[in-house]
């Protein structure tokens, strides 16, 4: 009936499907994960490494209170209320020994500091050393290749496979697939005695996909994923009955560049420094409108409103805290300017109200309340908007899908009939629902990731 049979098969090598190999082989299983790319690790690849933990270990050292509870609230707040409370509570207390796991099993290295994120209540995030999530794949696959879990690439899901009792007991899939190509590639099934973990991920780039869900995201609109983000994993799954969850709840991200494709390399240039340390005005009026720290759905919102031209400027001395600001500088995605003459003049905002705006925002810093919007300014070092002046221009892109189908607390599908368990089948990372409800906030994926991803491996050993 199979070509070849292991007892946990992965579907997918991010963050989450990488933690679940890595589970499963400790427990002692068989593993393989399988890749439909021809590099591993998908919008893991891409990630600004951002890792929110509650109870950080540098923010008792701060001084910070902070608790799983808090967390939760948050995540609760920025979701509308959509989020499922059982799924919330297992990433929120769990997002501390994911991040020791990381730290300390797999050896990645942070930066000794911490970032107060977009719509998070305090300070609690941390990012890698390097201001890039690739450091923490590259610690996941080699620690797969310490313990022999191979990763098969350019072996792209088909479909599932059941038994007559209902139970998922491996996959179809093509070998030597060639993306986008749909028929290359030879037929080949794939059995998991145990288990199997989906963690295909998001499917940004599925543009077909996810216009019938929000007609208004048709192709026009840029994304942030990688070219093999689509939803062939979720509708695999949706077709054996899983529950679909908040399918049209997709994020944009509000600090993306309109000067570069995709990602680029100023978005944690504005992360990090622009929106902590920075303002974003409307170039048509010179004005700020809108919390910078707020959460994601609510700038972007904001940000896409009629007639909105969105730049975000920060001040010399924060500019240089990022450590590759002479890349986007080099790359014209940050520019640098003298004077507040010259970039006024360069992006045709009104002088006279860019100055007063900078004035009242540096008056604000000083007196620690931002009357006009509310933005936390924190108890560390504040950086008042003064020369040399760096600009980002911004365009909300496509970054990250809220929903996908159902799991439980112990990362097990949960069918569309009964809501109980499809047997055989777990899944974690963005292929799933119901953590983030209406929207994301800032470095609460790879805890997801890496949370779920941890129990799905382990579950699927003992399935």
């Amino acid at each position: 009936m199979f070509d070849e049979t292991f007892d946990v098969l992965v579907v997918g090598s991010g963050y989450a499907g990488l933690s679940a190999a890595i589970e499963a082989r400790l427990a002692g299983r068989s593993v393989l994960v399988i890749e439909k790319m021809k590099l591993p690790g998908g919008n893991s690849a891409l990630s600004g490494g951002l890792f929110a933990v509650a109870n950080a270990p540098l923010q008792a050292a701060e001084g910070i209170e902070d608790s799983p509870a808090l967390l939760a609230g948050d995540m609760f707040k920025a979701g509308h209320g959509l989020n499922h409370p059982e799924l919330v509570r297992t990433v929120a207390a769990g997002s501390l020994e994911a991040f020791l796991w990381c730290r300390d099993y797999l050896g990645v290295a942070f930066a000794d500091s911490l970032h107060h994120g977009g719509g998070h209540s305090v300070p609690r995030t941390y990012s890698p050393a390097n201001c890039s999530g690739s450091v923490i794949l590259q610690a996941l696959l080699v620690k797969c290749r310490e313990l022999g879990i191979p990763i098969r690439l350019q072996t792209a899901l088909e479909g599932f496979i059941l038994d007559g009792d209902g139970r998922v007991t491996g996959a179809a899939v093509r070998a030597d697939y060639i993306f986008p190509q749909e028929d290359s590639g030879a037929p080949r099934r794939i059995g998991a005695a145990q288990g199997l973990v989906l963690a295909s991920g998001g499917w940004c780039q599925d543009v077909e996909f996810r216009r019938v869900q929000d007609p208004g995201l048709d192709g026009a609109l840029e994304t942030t994923n990688h070219p093999g983000a689509t939803a062939e994993g979720l509708v695999s799954a949706l077709r054996i009955g899983a529950t679909p969850l908040h399918l049209s709840w997709i994020q944009l991200g509000p600090w993306t560049s309109r000067d570069e494709e995709g990602w680029g390399v100023s978005t944690m240039f504005s992360v990090l420094v622009g929106l902590r340390h920075g303002v974003m005005v409307d170039a048509s009026t010179g004005r700020r409108f809108v919390n910078e720290l707020a959460d994601r759905l609510s700038r972007a919102r904001e940000m896409v409103a009629a007639g909105r031209d969105p730049m975000l400027i920060v001040g010399g001395r924060a500019a240089r805290q990022y450590p590759n600001l002479a890349q986007c500088l080099k790359r014209g995605a940050v520019k640098r300017y003298g004077t507040l003459e010259e970039l006024a003049q360069d992006q045709a905002i009104d002088p006279a109200a860019l100055s007063e705006t900078l004035e009242h925002f540096n008056r604000s810093l000083d007196e620690g309340v931002d009357l006009e919007f509310g933005r936390p300014l924190g108890t560390q070092e504040r950086y008042r908007v003064e020369p040399p002046y760096h600009l980002v221009r911004l365009r909300p892109k496509l970054h990250y899908c809220n929903g996908g189908i159902q799991i439980d607390a112990d990362a097990r599908v949960l069918d569309l009939g009964r809501h109980q368990p499809i047997p055989g089948l777990l899944a974690a990372g963005e292929v799933t629902g119901g953590v983030h409800g209406a929207c994301r906030l800032g470095g609460m994926a790879i805890p997801e990731c890496i949370v779920f991803g941890r129990i799905a491996g382990r579950n699927a050993s003992r399935a």
